[in-house]
C-alpha cells in the first residue's frame, strides 16, 4: 500500500478537513440537580456539548432550571478556557409527560455565535379518543444559521416511550404539516430518542409509520446502529430524520453517527452508564465556507493526485 505524498498530505493540512455545522441529541437519562452535583457526569456532559453548534438535550428533570443553568455555566467557561469563539444559550419547554411524576423537558443548548433562535412552538397533541398521541409533546423550534447552506431550520424533537413507539413516530407527520402551515417552511430535521429499534419496530410496523412510508424523509440514522451504552443491547434507539431533497443536499455527506464517548474519551462502562444509558448522535450541516474552499481546494488536490500516480507507476531507475 502506497502513502499519500507529502504535497498531498501538506495540502490536507492546510485546507481541511473543514469541520460544519454540528447539530447532536442526547438522551441524559434523568438529569436533575442530583446529577448535575457529580463532578464526573457535568464534565463528561460539558465536553459533548461543547463539541456541538445545537445539542438537543432529552429526559431533563429540572423544572426550576437549576440543573441546566449549571450546565450551560460550566459550558460557557469551559469554552472560554479553551476555546473563546463561542457562548451558549439554551431554550427549554415546560414540563412534558402523561402524570405529574413524569414531568421531562426538552432543552436546546446553542452557540450565540453560529445560531440565532427566530420561533418556538410547544405542539399541542389533539388527542383521538381522550388518549395522548405523545408521552411529551414536540417543542419546535426554528433556527437561523446564516453560516449553513440551508440557512433557517426548524427542529422537532421526539422522546417516546418504547411501548408506543410506533404511534409516536408517526404522529411526527402530523406536527410536521402543522409547522408546515405554520412556519411556511419544509426544510425540518426531526432528532431524539425514538426508541425505533430492536423489538420496538419491526419491518412490518414500517409500512404503518408514515416517516417509513411517505417519500421525501431520509432517516440518516440507520437501523444498524447501535445507540445504547448497554453490553445487552444492540439498539438504534436514537435518530436523526431530515425531510426533503435540499435539506438532505445540506448534509456534509457521512457525518450523522453515534458519538461512542467512552472510546472518544476512554471512559470505563460504568463512568459511562453515569452519564447516561444512551450515545450522543449527530449530524453535520454544510457551511458556505467549507463548500466554497473545496471548490478552491479541489483542482489542486486532483492535479497532486495525478502527479503521485504518475510517479508511482514509472519504473524506478537505479545508478549502478
Amino acid at each position: 500500500m502506497s502513502c499519500p505524498s507529502p504535497l498531498l498530505l501538506l495540502l490536507i493540512g492546510i485546507y481541511g478537513p473543514c469541520s460544519g455545522f454540528k447539530i447532536c441529541a442526547f438522551n441524559i437519562q434523568n438529569f436533575d440537580a442530583t446529577k448535575s452535583a457529580n463532578y464526573r457526569v457535568m464534565h463528561t456532559l460539558t465536553k459533548v456539548v461543547s463539541r456541538c453548534d445545537i445539542c438537543l438535550l432529552q429526559e431533563v428533570k429540572d423544572l426550576q432550571g437549576k440543573a441546566t443553568k449549571a450546565l450551560l455555566g460550566r459550558l460557557n467557561r469551559y469554552s472560554t478556557r479553551y476555546d473563546d469563539r463561542y457562548h451558549y444559550k439554551y431554550v427549554a419547554s415546560g414540563g412534558l409527560g402523561r402524570t405529574p411524576e413524569d414531568q421531562e423537558q426538552y432543552v436546546y443548548l446553542y452557540r450565540n455565535e453560529t445560531v440565532e433562535l427566530t420561533d418556538r412552538y410547544q405542539y399541542a397533541d389533539k388527542k383521538e379518543g381522550g388518549v395522548d398521541a405523545f408521552s411529551r409533546d414536540p417543542f419546535v423550534v426554528r433556527f437561523q444559521a446564516k453560516e449553513t447552506v440551508i440557512g433557517d431550520f426548524a427542529l422537532i424533537p421526539l422522546h417516546t416511550t418504547a411501548s408506543d413507539a410506533i404511534k409516536e413516530i408517526d404522529k411526527l407527520y402530523d406536527v410536521f404539516e402543522e409547522i408546515k402551515r405554520k412556519w411556511n417552511t419544509e426544510k425540518v430535521m426531526f432528532l431524539g430518542a425514538f426508541n425505533a429499534g430492536c423489538g420496538h419496530i419491526t419491518r412490518q410496523d414500517k409500512a404503518n409509520i408514515r416517516l417509513f412510508s411517505n417519500p421525501g424523509f431520509f432517516w440518516l440514522i440507520g437501523d444498524k446502529v447501535d445507540t445504547t451504552v448497554g453490553d445487552l443491547t444492540s439498539c438504534a434507539y436514537d435518530r436523526i430524520v431530515v425531510h426533503g431533497q435540499p435539506f438532505l443536499k445540506a448534509i456534509k455527506p457521512y457525518s450523522a453517527r453515534v458519538f461512542n464517548i467512552a472510546k472518544e474519551y476512554k471512559l470505563s462502562k460504568e463512568m459511562v452508564l453515569e452519564v447516561s444509558d444512551h450515545f450522543p448522535v449527530e449530524v453535520e450541516l454544510k457551511t458556505k465556507s467549507s463548500g466554497q474552499l473545496q471548490a478552491q481546494v479541489q483542482p489542486l488536490l486532483i492535479a497532486v493526485s495525478v502527479i503521485t500516480y504518475v510517479l508511482h507507476i514509472l519504473p524506478s531507475t537505479s545508478v549502478v
